[in-house]
């Protein structure tokens, strides 16, 4: 058994998907030209319940014939979440952040300790479409950053700060040096983060046994380094459209 969800039923619903993954796709292609520039291309996400398990007992190695067995009792000491930064062009994981929430705050804190790298720099941070990605706190981060001396309004009453799509059309605004661009909703498979958090399943959590949560971070922050400096490479984009009906 596999999940799917079904597409969009009108035409309409389809032409903007393809629009909107379109202008996410084109920016991956621009990854290279864009670093050039000195323009940071950055895929971002959180990866939210992250658990420290312990096995109850030690794992059997693999032996020639003999698959690996993990014991199936295990401890819960808590859980973690991670939020990452998958840099385009390069394939480095850029300053993680690990905690026990992933608030509003949160992730204004994650994107301001980002910033630093390159305080004067421009930014492009693909990101899906949750909540806290289209914050209040996101805005006033953007705008002071940005030296924007601008009545951004009151938070669900006026200005930029209304709404969810006043606060998402400021973030994305291609004039700021900063901004935001917003993969189609239920496509997370559009963002490259996702792929990475994948790869941290299979080489790190999926067969690891952690006797608390600040083992578990420090293995998390271990493996990030291990693996820029010994595996992160650009991601080969191959989607080109949206397949074939049959």
């Amino acid at each position: 058994m596999r999940y799917w969800e079904h597409p969009p039923e009108g035409e309409a619903d389809k032409e903007a998907f393809d629009q909107h993954s379109e202008k996410i796709c084109a920016l991956y292609r621009r990854a290279f030209s864009l670093q050039e520039q000195g323009i940071h291309l950055v895929s971002t996400d959180e990866k939210t319940g992250i658990q420290a398990l312990e096995r109850t007992q030690p794992t059997l190695p693999m032996k020639p014939g003999l698959s690996q067995y993990q014991e199936f009792e295990y401890k819960r000491h808590g859980t973690q979440c991670l939020i990452a930064n998958f840099e385009v062009a390069t394939g480095q994981i850029m300053r993680p952040t690990i905690g026990q929430t992933r608030t509003e705050e949160d992730f204004e804190h994650h994107i301001e300790q980002t910033l630093s790298i390159d305080p004067q720099g421009e930014w492009v941070f693909i990101v899906d479409q949750l909540n806290t990605h289209q914050s209040e706190s996101l805005v006033r981060l953007v705008a002071r950053h940005c030296e924007l001396t601008i009545d951004l309004g009151v938070k669900g009453k006026s200005g930029l700060l209304q709404s969810k799509k006043t606060r998402a059309d400021f973030l994305q605004d291609e004039t700021h040096r900063i901004r935001f661009a917003y993969t189609p909703k239920h496509a997370s498979w559009l963002n490259p983060i996702e792929c990475w958090f994948s790869i941290l399943v299979r080489r790190l959590l999926k067969r690891a046994s952690f006797t608390s949560v600040e083992q578990l971070k420090q293995r998390i922050v271990d493996f990030i380094d291990y693996f820029n400096k010994t595996m992160a490479k650009p991601f080969k984009w191959t989607y080109k459209g949206r397949p074939l009906e049959v």
